[in-house]
C-alpha cells in the first residue's frame, strides 16, 4: 500500500490523494480516491468499504507510513472486523 499525494483536487468531493493497493492475487491495482488529510480511521473505512467488502480479507499489507499511522490503521481495521486486538509486552 502506498499513497499518491499532492494531486490537484478532482471529482465532486475534490479528492487530492489516492492510496494504491496492489492485489497480488489478481495482479490488479486498486486506486481509492481520498483526501491527503484523511485519518487512519477514514483510511480503514475506505479499505473496508472498497476493498475488503469485495475481495475479502487481505493476506498481508505492506505500508510505508509512519508507525503511529500504521498502528492506528490496523487497530481501526480490527475494530471494523469486530476483533479485539490485544498487544502483548515482553513481560506478560
Amino acid at each position: 500500500m502506498d499513497w499518491v499525494t499532492a494531486l490537484p483536487p478532482g471529482g465532486d468531493k475534490s479528492y487530492n490523494a489516492y492510496p494504491f493497493i496492489a492485489d497480488r492475487y489478481s495482479k490488479t491495482p486498486i486506486f481509492l480516491p481520498c483526501h491527503k488529510d484523511d485519518t487512519a480511521m477514514d483510511t480503514a473505512l475506505l479499505i473496508w468499504n472498497r476493498v475488503i467488502s469485495h475481495t475479502g480479507l487481505l493476506r498481508n499489507i505492506i505500508i510505508d507510513r509512519d508507525p503511529k499511522f500504521t498502528s492506528a490503521l490496523c487497530t481501526n481495521l480490527y475494530k471494523l472486523l469486530g476483533t479485539e486486538l490485544s498487544f502483548s509486552t515482553a513481560s506478560h
